[in-house]
């Protein structure tokens, strides 16, 4: 059985350019619930799971946020 490896973060600078999106699209894209959300690392500074972006990646156009 192999495990999976760890679950990165990715800071937005790496989001924006995986994505190609800008910082703005980013940003609404999130807001319509068509992006995954950041999570707080600390109390200054968030990040995304890079398995949240592959999993937008597979399919942007129909990703939904599900809550």
């Amino acid at each position: 059985m192999a495990s999976q490896p760890p679950d990165r973060f990715l800071r937005l600078d790496s989001v924006l350019d995986r994505t190609g999106l800008s910082r703005a699209t980013l940003y609404r894209k999130i807001q319509a619930g068509t992006f995954p959300k950041q999570v707080r690392i600390s109390e200054r500074c968030c990040a995304w799971r890079e398995s949240d972006i592959a999993e937008w990646q597979k399919s942007p156009v129909t990703y939904e946020v599900s809550r």
